[in-house]
């Protein structure tokens, strides 16, 4: 046994609630918040109200960038704010064409913490966010690129599988979860994809990790702005519904992004062939191509998500989505996680808890 591995033979003391408020207490201090449960950022779901909601009630809610510019993202910052008075932070795309413009808003603002997504981080940009105090979080897909980041000064990491909904990688959430939290212990690492109930939470706490990632449990949030049509779809819907797209052609290495299989998932694949015809006639560059899929991506999500077209638009969902059975509040949501996690604690589930996670 190494001096960094817990003495698992060790009688446990602590009740359920005890052992949860220690295992959290290092997330819980890095995020500034109650209890360390991240909300992932969601184009067009991830906005002020969700946001507010979700730090209002305990968490960490991410205000989802996106394709948001620099202006954009000012006021949604400000709108969130006079609404919560509690920490949150700012989830910003690294291969935005406007991410120095994007960072220096969230410097101006004074964010506390700021999430770099799609793809490795510019040092310049981990530079900027630490000189003006401002935590950094980015995701490790692996346990060597942590490790990586962690040298070039990242102050957290997210550890996120392909159970997840929207672009996803290729290894599953237990597995990068059993690969990374005992190799890397420098930094507080949150684990996100597939976690659905607080049995997860507990069982990742315990490994190592300092807190997760839900994305697809706060969609039907009562916060939550997704149309009736968004929301009506996850609730019906079962984790073998949310599949994930394939690529056509080697030369067109488009992210695989999971989401509930509708005509729209029909239609990428015809978005494909068509982009890779008219690279094939002379039409268009392959990196044309690319980014013309990736807009596909951004106009399906905005018709299912704001409009409702829930057919024919991308309802992006992870796995979970199975374990979505009902429109409630956020702060409802993150309290049946804390009752869960803390009944599996204390080895009480399933005989000494209820399925909703209350004890007997």
């Amino acid at each position: 046994m190494t001096p960094q591995e817990p003495d698992i033979t060790m009688p446990q003391t602590q009740s359920g609630a005890e052992r949860l408020h220690a295992l959290m207490a290092r997330g819980n201090a890095f995020l500034g918040v109650e209890c360390a449960i991240m909300g992932g950022a969601m184009t067009w779901l991830s906005e002020r109200t969700l946001v507010s909601a979700i730090s209002n009630a305990g968490g960490f809610g991410v205000i989802a960038c996106g394709a948001m510019s620099p202006e954009l993202l000012l006021q949604e910052i400000r709108a969130t704010k006079a609404l919560t008075d509690k920490p949150f932070g700012v989830n910003l795309i690294t291969i935005h064409h406007q991410l120095k413009e994007l960072v220096d808003v969230c410097i101006e603002e004074k964010m506390s913490h700021v999430v770099l997504a799609g793809g490795l981080p510019p040092g310049w940009a981990i530079s900027a966010l630490k000189d003006a105090g401002i935590k950094s979080i980015c995701f490790a897909p692996t346990a060597s690129l942590g490790k990586k980041l962690v040298r070039s000064g990242v102050d957290a990491l997210v550890v996120e599988g392909s159970e997840a909904g929207g672009h996803i990688g290729p290894v599953s959430t237990s597995i990068l979860a059993q690969e990374i939290l005992p190799e890397i212990r420098d930094v507080p690492v949150f684990i996100a994809g597939g976690i659905g109930r607080g049995e997860a939470l507990g069982a990742y706490l315990e490994m190592g990790a300092s807190g997760v990632q839900l994305g697809t449990r706060f969609v039907c949030a009562t916060e939550s702005t997704a149309h009736p049509k968004f929301k009506k779809a996850f609730l019906r819907a079962s984790a073998r519904d949310a599949i994930t797209s394939v690529q056509l052609d080697a030369r067109f290495p488009v992210i695989p992004v999971r989401a509930l299989k509708n005509e729209g998932a029909k239609r990428f694949m015809e978005a494909q062939r068509e982009m890779i015809a008219r690279v094939d006639r002379g039409e268009l560059e392959i990196k044309d191509a690319q980014l013309e899929i990736e807009k596909f991506w951004a106009g399906a999500l905005r018709r299912a998500v704001v409009e409702g077209d829930v057919e024919h638009g991308s309802v992006m969902a992870g796995q979970s989505v199975g374990l979505v059975k009902t429109e409630e509040p956020v702060s409802e949501i993150l309290a049946q996680l804390l009752r869960q996690a803390t009944c599996y604690l204390e080895r009480m589930a399933p005989d000494g808890c209820d399925e909703m996670g209350a004890a007997r």
